[in-house]
């Protein structure tokens, strides 16, 4: 029977759990915090992002629940971290010896990401776009970006600025191995 899962020509006919096990032994040291991202397909496509450069974890902060529609199946893949506060995370991060770089475009704080010399164990945050990544986690964040934007337009979406974001620390980080 063919395999019509959404998977590169290696993994085909191999169990979930197979392919879990493959990916994790070339994990990237990349991992992606999402705080309280309010539309549910975001968080989807996040996570399926977040398999496509291969991340060691995803952390989700605060709402638990999402559509795992937009991830494709995905989620499956990857190591899902759920944190009921923003404490508890920051703390696993700092003794773990994590870079949190917080990619916000609302604060007088943030940078742009094109500047960024990444560092391998980064965790990259991403919040709501209504109300953005929360006070409390901006001020414990390492480091804040910004996408600059070139249209009328002050931002990309969430979804597309994980992508991005994901994608600078990868081309950094992962392609130099």
């Amino acid at each position: 029977m063919e395999d019509t899962r959404n998977l590169i020509d290696e993994y085909k006919g191999m169990t979930n759990e197979q392919v879990f096990d493959a990916l994790s032994k070339k994990r990237n040291e990349l991992e992606v915090a999402i705080e309280n991202v309010s539309h549910d397909f975001n968080v989807g496509t996040i996570v399926r992002s977040a398999n496509s450069f291969n991340a060691s974890k995803v952390h989700i902060i605060g709402k638990k629940k999402y559509n795992r529609r937009g991830a494709m199946c995905t989620d499956k893949y990857l190591e899902i971290v759920y944190w009921e506060n923003c404490s508890d995370f920051i703390h696993d991060q700092k003794e773990r010896g994590r870079e949190v770089v917080a990619i916000e475009n609302n604060t007088p704080r943030a940078k742009n990401l094109t500047v960024k010399n990444f560092v391998d164990k980064t965790t990259l945050v991403f919040g709501s776009e209504g109300d953005g990544i929360t006070a409390e986690l901006l001020e414990a964040a390492d480091d804040v970006r910004f996408i600059e934007s070139f249209g009328s337009t002050r931002s990309v979406n969430v979804g597309v600025a994980a992508g991005i974001a994901m994608y600078e620390w990868a081309r950094q980080c992962a392609t130099k191995r």
